[in-house]
């Protein structure tokens, strides 16, 4: 039965048999191969647009004949790839057609920007020809890596940031000196698949205006780049925008973690949009109990069947593209426990995703990393199936390192075990699982976890419950915005310490964006909603905390020098024959004498590796005073040949907090003193002393 061609305003083409590989929009000589994986469907119609206007020129019934299994497919001739814009309309077992929806593989979705404007979308064919001339992947081992963590719009898109892109993958590409000189080398972005920014129901309760979706974590189009962070938005432009981002980055020797969404989709439950897999295939792509209503085990109306084999195959087919066609580094997952559930919504001992992706050929040097929670309760920190390839956002780190610095019970001895990588969440499997953050998107920024101890989300037209409701915060004495000398010394010794003690922990640190100078969302811990000054990065100041990121760049060029604090192993307390110390030994205000009681309020430790054919031992020791008043510890003896230099001392002023490494002056005495809420950090280096700098 030939193909039925409705309203022919395109007289010119012909349909032929097609190939249900690859799935999607796919030029071919003299035309288009279309193939849909449409499992229930009992036909499907073609519709294809006028790319200019966006009204409708032609329909096409796919022909029976040219189906392959459950594969709907044809090869349209006369149709010109570049100005090919078309839709699906599916008819059920009833004879009804859908109205037209998108293709789930489609590469770009036109009339989807530019930011804020509602998207009229159709799918659209975009050029896969970029020049890769040149391009290397930096290939960082885990051990080195220091993760970023960052919003493409957000982080330039404030007339502070003094970009000529704000808001853009060009903006973002302008602050990679920044990125170079603090010394991070992997960004991790956030969500950059094509989302309805305008989806958001709630709106101001200042102004009445609607409030946009910014963070992106309702994916519209999992093959398609988000098209409003381009400065062009025509087919092929974005991807062409973020190819330059990812390349520039490469270039730079910084790698590039998506944050990927496979856990939900922007149709929501039954009274959201019907945009492409509710019409496609409900059943296979969508968790539905037995009466066929949506399982929501995300707080957002709809739950994936990650481990529907269909389902499955299209999640794996998604990241093979992300990781060829546009060479990204590696993926974080978000709410990845959902990837863990069955076909009916438990969890599962062995989930066949999980154990796809690890052994997948085409994904072998991607970094894949799981948020191991769902919003249905799932906690799998630590035990996320992991194949010995997932890592994981280790949340127990986040959470000792506040607890610790506010002086809670039994925090000492918790932060120990999350200081040496967690070894009671990963056995035998290292420390580099453990991807360490005290601050992400979720929740206060660094600056505000010392500022406020109640979340601030009225701006969210939420009635302000939305939001991590305890963050283990400390306002210093003063909620929100202070002047007062002694709360904003207090402020910044917090701030400080925590990032030492990231910078000294062994595992995969990770910074949030804007930490560095003291960002704040001022109290807003959810500020998804806030595509405004509050939720974008305030570059004045970085000029007004300057210290700050110098304190942050020399921590990390501290870890850069120092293997001892990025062992790839857990270290432990046994010492080798002929070493003067063990890998790792606890101490007290007296060597030897760690205090683990649930009061405790000093944590002291020193890392040691040997050095080996004559050279040097890599040795540092750590004290913290989590306590309101000033301790002086005594030091154990550094190794033979050595002498104790004093790196950092979060007691001082955040710009005179740190010294260059290499330049770390001689400490006096065998006591150092430990100021209240604050740390020190010493390295034992050849005697006679180095040559002393000015720590400003």
């Amino acid at each position: 039965m030939p193909a039925t061609i409705l309203r022919t305003a395109l007289p010119r083409l012909s349909v032929g048999p097609g190939t249900p590989q690859p799935a999607g929009a796919t030029p071919v000589p003299g035309g288009v191969n279309f193939a849909v994986p449409a499992a229930t469907a009992a036909g499907l119609r073609l519709v294809l647009f006028d790319p200019d206007d966006g009204s409708v020129r032609t329909e096409i019934d796919f022909p029976a004949e040219h189906r392959v299994g459950t594969v709907f497919t044809m090869t349209v001739r006369g149709l010109d790839p570049a100005r090919t814009h078309y839709a699906y309309r599916v008819r059920d077992a009833r004879g009804s057609l859908s109205a037209p929806v998108l293709d789930p593989r489609a590469r770009h979705l036109a009339g989807a920007g530019p930011w804020g404007r509602r998207p009229s979308y159709r799918s659209a064919l975009a050029p896969d020809t970029y020049d890769w001339t040149g391009d290397r992947r930096p290939g960082i081992p885990l051990d080195e890596l220091v993760v970023y963590e960052t919003h493409v719009r957000g982080y330039t898109r404030d007339p502070s940031s003094g970009v000529a892109h704000p808001g853009t993958y060009r903006g973002l590409q302008e602050k990679i000196p920044h990125l170079r000189q603090l010394g991070v080398n992997c960004v991790e972005l956030l969500p950059v698949c094509e989302f309805d920014e305008t989806d958001n129901t709630y709106v101001s309760p200042a102004t009445g205006e609607p409030l946009r979706n910014l963070w992106g974590y309702n994916t519209v189009a999992f093959y398609a780049p988000k098209a409003a962070y381009a400065t062009d938005q025509a087919p092929g432009a974005p991807a062409r925008e973020l190819k330059d981002l990812v390349k520039a980055l490469h270039r730079a020797g910084i790698e590039v973690i998506l944050d990927v969404v496979f856990n939900h989709t922007a149709e929501g439950d039954r009274r959201g949009p019907t945009l492409s897999f509710r019409a496609l295939d409900e059943a296979g792509f969508y968790l539905l109990d037995d009466e066929d209503r949506y399982v929501n085990l995300t707080a957002t109306g709809n739950t994936v069947n990650c481990n529907h084999p269909r389902t499955r195959a299209f999640v794996l087919d998604c990241l093979r593209y992300w990781a060829t066609e546009y060479r990204v580094d590696g993926f974080r997952f978000d709410m990845a426990s959902i990837l863990a559930r069955g076909t009916d919504g438990a969890l599962l001992a062995n989930p066949p995703l999980p154990e796809a992706i690890a052994h997948d050929p085409v994904l072998a040097h991607c970094k894949l990393i799981a948020e191991a929670t769902d919003a249905a309760g799932s906690y799998q920190v630590g035990t996320f199936p992991h194949h010995h390839r997932w890592g994981e956002w280790n949340m127990r780190y986040r959470d000792a390192v506040r607890r610790l610095l506010l002086g809670r019970p039994g925090s000492v001895a918790e932060f120990a075990t999350r200081l040496v990588g967690s070894p009671d969440l990963y056995p035998g499997r290292g420390a580099t699982p453990s991807v360490n953050y005290i601050t992400c998107h979720d929740g206060l920024t660094l600056a505000d976890w010392t500022a406020y101890d109640h979340r601030h989300n009225e701006a969210n037209g939420e009635g302000g419950r939305d939001g991590i409701p305890d963050e283990d915060s400390w306002n210093c004495g003063h909620e929100g915005p202070s002047d007062d000398p002694g709360v904003l010394a207090l402020r910044d010794r917090l701030a400080t310490t925590a990032l030492l003690l990231l910078g000294a922990s062994q595992g995969v640190p990770m910074l949030l964006a804007g930490d560095e100078f003291g960002r704040t969302q001022h109290g807003n811990n959810n500020a998804y909603s806030q595509d405004t000054p509050r939720g974008w990065v305030d570059w004045t100041r970085r000029g007004e905390d300057r210290g700050r990121e110098l304190f942050t760049r020399r921590c990390l060029a501290f870890r850069r020098a120092h293997p001892v604090l990025r062992r790839p192993d857990h270290p432990d307390g046994r010492t080798p024959q002929g070493h003067p110390y063990p890998p790792v030994s606890w101490h007290g205000d007296l060597p030897g004498r760690p205090d683990w009681s649930e009061s405790s309020t000093l944590l002291a430790a020193l890392l040691y590796a040997h050095g080996g054919d004559g050279t040097v031992p890599d040795c540092v020791y750590l004290a913290v005073n989590t306590g309101g008043t000033d301790r002086a510890v005594l030091v154990p003896p550094a190794p033979a040949g050595l002498r104790w230099h004093l790196f950092a001392d979060t007691s001082r002023a955040p710009h005179r907090a740190a010294h260059e490494p290499g330049a770390e002056p001689p400490l006096d005495g065998d006591r150092v003193g430990v100021g209240a809420h604050a740390a020190v950090l010493l390295v034992a280096a050849p005697a006679p002393a180095l040559v002393s700098a000015p720590a400003a």
